[in-house]
């Protein structure tokens, strides 16, 4: 099994609350509540939950992107949240991003040769030869043809911009990507190419995937383990299979129930959820699913249920497994 290239513990991310005359800070809303996971080198790791979650700002705070409130981010045994600026300008060769909407993400000013060799020349590529023959392989490389390097954005179909976005991502040989939401924007004939695309391109070059979504269908596809997260927090951590098969977690249950099934002869045991997702700016208190969960029990008001192990490679955070 390979060494985990990736090692997330105790990762927060609070947003203040200002209020009043003065803007004085009166809350925080608590994004990402202590998140602590790992990734292997050359696996995918799918990060699933609904809306608000948490996930994009998970994926952001591990790049510095958004920077985090508490915890260590390890990339090849390093902990990045003590890096200095300078130090992770040099990272960004080995940790990319591919962003959710490839209309917002693409400079429309610029053609397609400056966004993809943008990257190249802040890392160190002066020449502009060099550049325009790397920017037009790696065109080819993402299934667009090199004469599409002189066009601007708003000339593509939003498939095509994401594979501008895809190529931007590769363009200094990363060895880390971060996939947020890279096919929510898509058509769903479009996106299993691009699914595809990404499957052929981690072969190739051994990337390293973090593909968060929240379709759940989409993730059974591309990802090798799977995380699922609520309001913040994750609740569940597995092999896909296992997962699929024998989730553990009651949302976890409830979110499968929900994915529509291809055979119409097969009837699925639908779980409700009674209520709405309590607001991250106020938790609740003891285990965060407990207002929703249909096993509630006292103790899942009073006291935070631990993420660990029940089964080989599957964590829960649940008090319904802490006798095992």
């Amino acid at each position: 099994m390979s060494q985990p290239i990736l090692e997330v513990k105790g990762l927060k991310k609070y947003f203040p609350i200002q209020g009043g005359v003065f803007g004085k800070t009166v809350g925080e809303v608590k994004a990402v509540d202590d998140v602590s996971f790992h990734v292997r080198e050359g696996e995918i790791l799918g990060i699933v939950g609904e809306s608000g979650c948490g996930k994009s700002t998970t994926g952001k705070s591990i790049l510095r992107l958004i920077e985090p409130t508490e915890g260590e981010v390890k990339f090849e045994g390093k902990d990045i949240t003590k890096f200095s600026s300078e130090d992770m300008r040099k990272l960004r060769r080995d940790m990319q991003i591919i962003f959710q909407d490839p209309y917002a993400s693409l400079n429309p000013r610029h053609t397609v040769e400056k966004i993809v060799g943008e990257p190249l020349l802040v890392h160190g590529m002066k020449s502009k030869s060099e550049r325009k023959k790397r920017v037009r392989q790696l065109l080819e490389i993402v299934g667009l043809s090199s004469y599409h390097a002189s066009r601007y954005p708003h000339q593509f179909s939003g498939g095509q911009r994401q594979r501008i976005g895809i190529a931007r991502a590769l363009a200094n040989h990363p060895k880390l990507i971060i996939c947020d939401e890279p096919v929510s924007a898509l058509d769903v004939s479009v996106q299993s190419q691009i699914l595809n695309l990404m499957e052929e391109l981690r072969d190739e070059f051994q990337l390293t995937y973090i593909f968060i979504a929240h379709d759940l269908s989409v993730v059974k596809h591309i990802s090798d383990r799977v995380g699922v997260m609520y309001l913040g927090r994750m609740v569940e951590l597995a092999e896909k299979d296992a997962l699929y098969e024998e989730p553990k977690h009651p949302y976890t249950k409830a979110l499968l129930s929900a994915v529509p099934e291809p055979d119409p002869d097969i009837v699925k045991e639908r779980v409700i959820l009674e209520g709405d997702v309590p607001s991250p700016a106020n938790p609740p208190t003891g285990c965060a699913f407990h207002t929703r969960c249909p096993f509630a029990m006292d103790i899942c008001s009073q006291v935070r249920p631990e993420f660990g192990p029940v089964d080989d490679q599957h964590f829960v955070a649940c008090h319904l497994y802490n006798d095992k």
